[in-house]
C-alpha cells in the first residue's frame, strides 16, 4: 500500500510518552454504523483485514483508518416530497405553507427518507511515526483530513498533533526554482505546474506535460502569477505534487521501489501490506526530511 496523497502535521512531544497507548484510546471512538435517523457517521475501524487491532505496530509505525459513512440522499427526493406535502398542507388549510412551515416539512421528510437512504463509506488512512514525529493523512481533500484531526481529538487527550511551521512561503520557492530552472538538491522539477494570481478573481493557468520556458515563466511573474503546484522527482525514486499549502499529491513509487516490492516474493496479503508500509514509510521519511529542510521548518527543540 502506497499513501497517494499527504496531509502532513507534526506530533507534539506530548506523543512520546503516551505512544502504547494508542490503541486503547481508538477504542473510545470505533466506528459503528449511521442509524435510521443519521445522515453520517465516522470512527476508526482495524487498519488491517482479519486483525481487530485499531492501531497497528509494523516495526515502530503506526497504522490508522477512520471511516467516514454518509447516507445518499439526493436533494431532489427531497425536494419532490416536500413539494408533495405543501400541496396537501395548502389543501388543508387553505393557504401556502410559510418557510418555518416548510422548513419543518423538509425535516420531517428528511427524517422519514433516511431509513431508506444508502450508505456509502470511505476510509482514510493515518501513518504515525512516534520517532521522526510525523502524522500523514492519505487525503485528497483539506476537508477530509479535518475529519481525521477532529476524531482524533475526541480520542486522544491531550491532542498529540500540530501543524507544520514553515519559514518560507512555499507558492515563492516554487516559483523561485522555476526562474531560476533550478531544483533544489535531490529534487528533479517536472513539467507539470499550476499558476495563479492573488485577488477574489484569481486567474488559473494550468500546464500538463508542458515544460515552460524562461521567457514564459518570468511573463507569468510579471503578470502577478505565483505557481501553486509543482510536479517533482525525489532522488529518482517518487514521484509528487507540491503545493503552495506544503500538502503532497500523486504520490507514485517510481520503478526502482517497484523492484524492491516484487523481491518480497509470494506472500500472504498481510504480510504484503506490512512489507509495501515499511518501505513506504522508510522512503517518505527521507522524502520529508529532505522536503522540510528546503522550506525551512522550524521546530522546537524536543525534550
Amino acid at each position: 500500500m502506497w499513501f497517494k496523497n499527504l496531509k502532513i502535521y507534526r506530533l507534539t512531544p506530548y506523543w512520546a510518552d503516551h505512544a502504547a497507548e494508542l490503541a486503547q484510546a481508538l477504542l473510545s471512538y470505533r466506528f459503528v454504523s449511521a442509524d435510521d435517523l443519521s445522515a453520517t457517521s465516522q470512527g476508526w475501524v482495524p487498519a488491517r483485514e482479519n486483525d481487530e487491532r485499531l492501531a497497528v505496530d509494523v516495526a515502530g509505525q503506526y497504522l490508522l483508518k477512520l471511516r467516514l459513512e454518509k447516507k445518499l440522499l439526493p436533494a431532489a427526493v427531497i425536494n419532490q416530497a416536500v413539494k408533495a406535502r405543501a400541496a396537501e398542507l395548502e389543501a388543508e388549510q387553505g393557504w401556502r405553507p410559510g418557510r418555518k412551515q416548510l422548513r419543518d416539512i423538509k425535516e420531517a421528510v428528511t427524517d422519514q427518507l433516511l431509513p431508506r437512504a444508502f450508505s456509502v463509506a470511505r476510509d482514510l488512512a493515518v501513518w504515525i511515526d512516534p520517532v521522526h514525529q510525523w502524522l500523514v493523512v492519505d487525503a485528497a481533500a483539506a476537508a477530509q483530513a479535518d475529519e481525521v484531526l477532529s476524531a482524533l481529538g475526541k480520542s486522544l487527550n491531550p491532542y498529540p498533533v500540530e501543524p507544520l511551521r514553515l519559514e518560507h512561503s512555499v507558492s515563492s520557492l516554487m516559483t523561485d526554482w522555476l526562474l531560476s530552472d533550478q531544483a533544489p538538491a535531490g529534487f528533479q522539477l517536472e513539467a507539470d505546474s499550476q499558476w495563479q494570481t492573488a485577488g477574489d478573481a484569481a486567474g488559473v493557468i494550468r500546464y500538463v506535460r508542458h515544460p515552460l520556458t524562461p521567457e514564459a515563466i518570468a511573463q507569468h511573474v510579471a503578470a502577478g502569477y505565483q505557481c501553486m503546484r509543482l510536479a517533482m522527482t525525489w532522488q529518482d525514486r517518487i514521484s509528487f505534487v507540491l503545493t503552495d499549502t506544503a500538502d503532497i499529491k500523486r504520490v507514485a513509487a517510481l520503478d526502482i521501489l517497484e523492484e524492491k516490492t516484487a523481491q518480497a516474493g509470494a506472500i500472504t496479503p498481510e504480510e504484503k501490506l506490512d512489507t509495501d508500509f515499511t518501505l513506504m514509510t522508510a522512503e517518505l521519511n527521507q522524502l520529508l526530511t529532505d522536503l522540510m529542510a528546503v522550506l525551512g521548518e522550524q521546530r522546537e527543540a524536543q525534550t
